[in-house]
């Protein structure tokens, strides 16, 4: 028996089985998927702010972070991270209206190093980071403060959406936030979940101390995560509530954040590769789960590379010896495609798939997300998820080079 046809089929035996592990979990729990516990205490609160050149939104973050529905929010700090534009100065003007908003001014040292420095100013019993361009929903708190009852939560996470969505790439985006969002609750039921965004992450101040943020990982938030659950920590998911955040709205900045993601992915693998199939759900599961997940991207890009390739050498070849003999190029044969297995169940995946992502958005729709056109939604499951193995080839190629690009 061929290769081809071997990894084909392992590739959609794979696919079909977490389709089917996600339907499963998301059936067992929709009563619950929308609900969050009920807040039994006002545990205090420090927010940190890190920002780098984020004069444009800075103000709206700290605005939207005071509008917060909480009472003992006991700190806010905005960390400016030596910003070479107007960050600071904007800051500061906000310092006047709002007496007890905290600036903690540094050179540039990046994200982690910002943050590190600035949890050791925190008396908190839970911390919030939330980028310079985000902004958490009124009731995020309320909604998020009753996930830590359980004293073995060490972060909760909420559903992050994009506040801008006029642009075809920014309602491309909106269809991604939605699908991550209701998937990222679906892997809390499995204790799966593999990254507390920085938009809006809350931590218990215990565990996000101890574990801190690795400052040679380009998505600290992710390997944060990993690190708070390597050390025993659950993680939860709050579908009752959002944090709005400012996606790309042009190619190339969304190309470098996608390929940042990449990057820090591939770093945490790497970091943690000796645990997998050990230390519970972060090694049986996460590690293994997440680079299943990039090796499906490159073996789906590989196989349609190669019949890409193999189909244009062959029309070639046919082009070239049909001139030579002077036979027509093009027939009507020449448009028929043998039909096959792998053919049947390649149309039969993209549709399940297609079909999936109908239903993700049927959910969420009335409760967090306006509705999206057919139009956008078959661009995002053709061409927009098909640049993705693409990127993570080029991050593959980054990373063996140890160049480590943020932007």
């Amino acid at each position: 028996m061929q290769i081809l046809p071997i990894i084909y089929f392992a590739y959609m035996f794979v696919s079909f089985y977490f389709l089917i592990l996600i339907l499963l979990l998301y059936f067992k729990n929709k009563n619950s998927l929308f609900e969050s516990p009920k807040m039994t205490k006002e545990y205090t609160i420090s927010i940190l702010i890190p920002a780098y050149n984020e004069e444009k939104t800075i103000a709206d973050t700290i605005n939207a972070v005071y509008n917060i529905d909480y009472n003992n929010i006991i700190e806010i700090i905005a960390i400016n991270d030596g910003s070479k534009d107007n960050t600071l100065n904007v800051i500061k003007s906000l310092a006047s209206k709002y007496k007890n908003l905290k600036i903690f001014d540094k050179p540039n040292s990046g994200k982690a190093d910002s943050l590190n420095k600035a949890l050791k100013f925190c008396h908190g019993e839970l911390i919030v980071v939330v980028d310079a361009d985000s902004y958490p929903s009124k009731d995020s708190f309320k909604k998020m403060v009753g996930y830590f009852d359980d004293k073995q939560v060490g972060a909760v996470t909420a559903a992050c959406i994009p506040r801008n969505r006029t642009t075809f790439l920014e309602k491309l985006q909106v269809i991604e936030y939605k699908v991550i969002a209701f998937t990222r609750k679906i892997l809390e039921y499995v204790d799966g979940i593999y990254v507390v965004p920085g938009t809006g992450g809350m931590y218990r101040a215990e565990a996000i101390k101890k574990a801190g943020f690795d400052i040679h990982n380009i998505t600290e938030d992710i390997e944060a995560t990993w690190h708070l659950v390597h050390d025993g920590w659950k993680i939860r998911m709050c579908l009752a509530t959002s944090v709005h955040t400012e996606v790309p709205n042009k190619i190339k900045p969304w190309y470098n954040q996608r390929r940042r993601w990449a990057l820090g992915g591939l770093q945490c693998l790497n970091k943690y590769k000796d645990i997998i199939f050990r230390k519970g759900m972060l090694g049986y599961f996460i590690v293994p789960f997440f680079a299943l997940g990039l090796f499906l991207g490159l073996i789906g890009m590989i196989i349609f590379s190669y019949l890409l390739l193999r189909r244009t050498i062959t029309s070639y070849l046919i082009a070239k010896y049909s001139i030579s003999v002077s036979s027509p190029i093009l027939t009507m044969n020449s448009l028929y495609i043998t039909p096959s297995v792998l053919n049947y169940f390649g149309l039969v995946l993209f549709f399940l798939f297609l079909l999936f992502t109908f239903f993700v958005l049927a959910i969420m729709k009335d409760r967090l997300f306006e509705k999206q056109s057919f139009f956008n939604l078959l661009f995002y499951m053709t061409i927009y998820l098909l640049s993705y193995p693409i990127i993570l080839i080029v991050a593959c190629r980054h990373y063996l080079g140890k160049k480590m690009i943020w932007r």
